[in-house]
């Protein structure tokens, strides 16, 4: 038995997987819950409009929404703009609030139809930053989520020269990956469960821990980014049961569910660490130099990847349309 195990075991009869998790890896709330956010303790969190619209709705917080109509409502603004401008108030407000529970940072959510936008992207992240400038948040504290296409990636590229950092979400293959990590965007998010998905219903068949694609496929970037020295940090995300998460951990960071972070707080197995850093070195893998005609080769030759990096951009395109729609009907009731 191992020196890992045997102290993995030893620690599993003290605390439980959560608390253990978080001695080899960053926890992050995938919410915008801020209760939840309280009772876990993450060091992080992560919001997309997805989130935001069904918290808005909740009573709890219809007070930020109440907030930002009256404090926006003499900005002269009508339309459109007026619910753009609305809503970028309202993914702020939420940030803000969530910068006073969790020691590290926030991720903000860009719209998903600026998704083949290079300056739309960049204009709406400069945006989002000013707007918490405003409220006397440092850059340092915030993550800007774009998504990983070609053009998302060449925009998070000059706002990381900008000073303004980068969560590049919905990200699904290696050569997202690694053009992430040239352009020196400060984090990326790969989706696991969503991999998962595609080859269960595509094969047929289920996974199970190591054998999970989703899985693999961030284990296969956390051991190029730790060979290659990349600084990029590699957070797991989109998660679809325990196990998917005890398999990576060591992992940079893992943004969970409340669900998923309860039933790890609830077992007290022995979680040991799989991704080392100083394992990732000594692999033996083939760089990749993605310049524009490479990653769209690659990225197209991978079915799984286009379909779902496709899929979750229409998602997160629908998820704003509800939450504008929502906040419209709070404007003119």
């Amino acid at each position: 038995m191992s020196t890992a195990t045997i102290a993995a075991q030893e620690a599993g009869t003290k605390l439980n997987q959560l608390e253990q998790l978080k001695k080899f890896t960053k926890v992050v709330a995938d919410t915008g819950d801020f209760e939840t956010i309280r009772d876990f303790k993450p060091q992080d969190a992560t919001t997309n409009p997805s989130l935001i619209f069904a918290a808005a709705q909740k009573e709890a917080y219809g007070h930020l929404l109440e907030a930002v109509l009256k404090d926006r409502k003499n900005a002269g603004l009508t339309g459109a703009a007026q619910i753009e401008d609305a809503i970028d108030h309202l993914l702020v407000s939420f940030g803000a609030e969530i910068l006073q529970i969790v020691p590290g940072r926030v991720s903000t959510e860009t719209d998903a139809r600026l998704s083949f936008d290079i300056d739309g992207t960049i204009n709406k992240a400069r945006q989002l930053i000013a707007l918490y400038d405003a409220k006397g948040i440092g850059r340092e504290r915030v993550l800007i989520k774009i998504a990983s296409t070609w053009e998302g990636i060449m925009a998070a590229e000059q706002l990381q020269r900008d000073g303004i950092k980068c969560n590049m979400t919905l990200l699904f293959s290696l050569v997202q990956a690694v053009r992430c990590a040239e352009a020196k965007v400060q984090l990326i998010s790969p989706f696991v469960g969503r991999i998962y998905d595609w080859f269960k219903a595509a094969n047929k068949r289920d996974y199970v821990g190591a054998e999970d694609p989703g899985v693999q496929s961030v284990q296969e970037i956390y051991t190029y980014y730790k060979k290659f020295g990349h600084d990029t940090e590699v957070m797991g995300a989109s998660f679809r049961n325990t196990g998917e998460i005890i398999e990576l951990a060591g992992c940079d960071l893992l943004t969970i569910s409340p669900d998923l972070m309860a039933k790890l707080a609830e077992s007290h197995d022995p979680v040991e660490r799989k991704l080392v850093p100083e394992k990732a070195k000594q692999a033996d893998v083939k760089r990749i130099e993605p310049n524009e005609k490479t990653f769209r080769w690659l990225l197209n030759e991978d079915a799984m990847a286009t379909e779902k990096t496709a899929e979750g951009i229409r998602k997160f395109a629908a998820d704003i349309v509800k939450l504008e729609k929502y906040v419209a009907a709070k404007i003119n009731p």
